[in-house]
């Protein structure tokens, strides 16, 4: 029986001709799977499916969803989410195989953010994400990243909810060299093209090269265009993956994007409700503190 399997040029280039050759012929594809990206289970010999290879410094895994979903593409993640992907194979219902290569939900990093209710646990010095360095490594801030559902009244989502991030650090974040302490974070990302958000009622611009990227139903990072001018890096990256609600996911997988909110640090602040984060959100826009983007969805 004929598999309905696309694989690009640029994951046939990572897993070679020979691999790419007997996932078309099934020989190594399984039969049924559950989509990478919005976790329905899926059939390769009635739907077109699509090969998503996640590629890491050693390791990489091939993974399946619905054609409809995502297309097939090669996406970078840290070797260490990829062992634990590996590690969690046997549990994936065929949805990944290993292949040699050629509320509101919150999260906490040691980047430079404490997420809206939740109180942030202490931290050894990390990386700070590209492009948004902190001023001395003693004074790291703590990127906090949260999920919502947003409401606007504008564009072609009027009424609709849509999945968005809302980042904020816990403290000042300086520019390359600047020893002063004054906070220029989203003067960096402004410099990255977002843009400022007036009104939480009028979408963001949409800013080409970034994306959010989702595996296995969880938020594993935001990523950026690679300095090197090929590909895509993680500006922020989750420890451990987020796990999103049921209605984000849908969300962010029917609308293939995601509104990034970011403000500086106390802005928007911890709230324990989705409605008191709003009220927040609108509150920032007003003083002309938030900033956003649309950035479309990668990999799942």
């Amino acid at each position: 029986m004929p598999r309905l399997i696309d694989v690009s040029d640029e994951v046939r280039a990572e897993i070679g001709d020979d691999e790419a050759d007997r996932l078309l012929t099934g020989v190594t594809a399984p039969d049924r799977y559950d989509c990478t990206s919005c976790r329905a289970p899926g059939d390769v010999t009635v739907e077109q499916t699509a090969t998503v290879l996640f590629v890491g410094e050693e390791t990489a895994v091939l993974a399946f969803a619905h054609s409809r979903c995502i297309p097939s593409q090669v996406v970078p993640v840290a070797e260490e989410q990829l062992l634990g992907a590996v590690r969690s194979i046997g549990q994936a219902a065929g949805g990944l195989s290993p292949v040699a290569a050629g509320a509101p939900v919150q999260s906490q990093t040691s980047y430079p953010y404490p997420a809206a209710g939740q109180q942030p646990e202490p931290q050894a010095a990390a990386p700070v994400p590209s492009g948004v360095p902190a001023p001395r490594q003693q004074d790291a801030a703590v990127l906090g990243v949260t999920c919502g559902l947003v409401l606007s009244q504008e564009g072609p989502y009027a009424g609709v909810p849509r999945a968005a991030l809302v980042v904020e650090p816990t403290g000042p974040v300086g520019r390359p060299g600047d020893e002063s302490g004054e906070d220029h974070f989203t003067d960096l990302l402004l410099d990255h093209g977002f843009g400022p958000v007036p009104d939480v009622e009028q979408s963001p611009v949409p800013l080409p090269g970034w994306s959010v990227l989702m595996a296995m139903g969880q938020l594993h990072a935001i990523l950026q265009p690679s300095p090197q001018g090929s590909g895509t890096v993680a500006w922020w990256q989750a420890h451990v993956p987020l796990q999103v609600t049921d209605a984000w996911r849908a969300a962010a997988t029917q609308q293939g994007e995601v509104l990034m909110y970011a403000a500086p640090a106390g802005s928007v602040g911890r709230q324990p409700r989705e409605d008191l984060l709003r009220q927040a959100m609108d509150a920032a826009a007003r003083r002309g503190l938030l900033i956003g983007a649309v950035l479309p969805l990668a990999g799942t």
